[in-house]
């Protein structure tokens, strides 16, 4: 049973948008111009120790801005964003990566899908036909690598989700301070993870349409890390069902308050 019972009151509670940055400053101020005025409260970016002029082009722009002082990988870098989300009271929290990939116009959208009761989380979908996918740019070996792990996943995790690999996420407070995402990888299979998470502890997953868009200055993944990003992928679904089926104890899928 999900955790959401009733429907919050239309229009209500604190939205934060939550940046994971490194090397962002090509595109960060056309992800930041699509963001429909007046939908979100604060907008934070946690720059990784970016090399490029990130952090100062953050703070022209007037958001929020956490330096790490290392390098702690995409996954310590959505720690620290879900951390303060947290601290400042937020009741919906949206990432999005600041590298225009996703179309940021769709936030208000997600967040209203939350408001109603509909999702506890909702990720953004890239993929509506393979034919668009392409068009947009995603590399071929990618297109058919996320269609098989996403297949994997549905019927691992008995859902029915067009992109288990977003970089458009959007939560309910309840779904953060519920999953004990603090013991998730640093690395990209944090994702991946938190999702199993979010089914291992009943709250409700869904996704909306946004258009992709690959180009030069986007941030991606190579081949090698991810083939190892699909690999890692499929050790949480047998360590999900492991769990499951009480065959081991997994810290991941452990209430907060255990381990």
């Amino acid at each position: 049973m999900s955790k959401s019972e009733t429907a919050p009151d239309e229009k209500t509670g604190r939205v934060v948008a939550v940046m994971p940055a490194y090397n962002a400053a090509s595109t960060l101020r056309k992800t930041l111009a699509d963001i429909p005025a007046g939908t979100v409260d604060e907008i934070v970016l946690v720059d990784d120790c970016s090399s490029d002029n990130t952090v100062e082009l953050a703070r022209e722009l007037g958001l929020t801005v956490i330096e790490h002082e290392h390098n702690l990988g995409y996954g310590g870098n959505q720690k620290t964003c879900y951390r303060y989300a947290l601290e400042q009271q937020a009741e919906f929290i949206v990432m999005i990566h600041p590298d225009y990939q996703y179309d940021s116009r769709v936030i208000p959208l997600a967040v209203e899908i939350l408001r109603l009761g509909i999702c506890d989380c909702v990720l953004g979908s890239r993929i509506r036909t393979r034919k668009e996918a392409l068009d947009g740019g995603m590399p071929p070996y990618k297109y058919f690598a996320n269609r098989l792990l996403t297949i994997v996943e549905n019927i691992a995790l008995g859902q029915n989700l067009g992109d288990f690999h977003s970089g458009f996420r959007a939560y309910r407070r309840e779904v953060l301070e519920t999953i004990p995402f603090e013991r998730n990888s640093d690395d990209f299979v944090f994702d991946s993870q938190f999702l199993a998470q979010a089914v291992r502890f009943g709250f409700k997953l869904g996704d909306i349409p946004v258009p992709v868009r690959y180009f030069a200055e986007a941030s991606s993944i190579n081949f090698q890390r991810s083939l190892k990003y699909g690999i890692t992928t499929l050790g949480v679904l047998t360590q999900y069902w492991a769990h499951k089926l009480r065959l081991s104890r997994n810290p991941l899928f452990q209430p907060t308050d255990r381990v």
